[in-house]
């Protein structure tokens, strides 16, 4: 399993933004083998996204949701106090994004590769 930063399932999905023919393919493979997750914090970051008119996402962002969440495409991961408290896992210098806190704690709890085009997050080692 793999987990997506919001960014790179959204550029994914829309087939917009920097991401090369080969991370596509990948990522398609992946969806088919049912091996792609998001956290929770990304359903809540993509809302943002649509209702501040950053991104448009068709026929409404409900309906567009329930098409990028069904399971072939990907598994969302809940947040619980286990994510909350995953966070004692981020260094001390880790940005205090609640989104990127959120997402990384995931992937860090659920032993999760992290896919991010985040020079932040990659910097830090994620």
């Amino acid at each position: 399993m793999i987990l997506l930063d919001t960014h790179v399932w959204l550029w994914w999905l829309l087939d917009e933004g920097p991401l090369t023919d080969e991370e596509r393919k990948t990522l398609d493979e992946s969806a088919a083998e049912r091996e792609i997750a998001i956290s929770a914090a990304t359903v809540w970051e993509t809302e943002m996204l649509a209702r501040k008119g950053v991104i448009d996402l068709k026929p409404s962002f409900k309906k567009w949701m329930e098409l990028a969440t069904k399971p072939q495409v990907c598994t969302v991961i809940p947040i619980d106090k286990d994510v909350i408290l995953a966070q004692e896992k981020l260094p001390s210098n880790f940005p205090d994004d609640p989104a990127d806190r959120l997402i990384v704690a995931t992937a860090l709890l659920n032993e999760f590769p992290l896919a991010t085009k985040d020079d932040r997050l990659q910097n830090l080692g994620f």
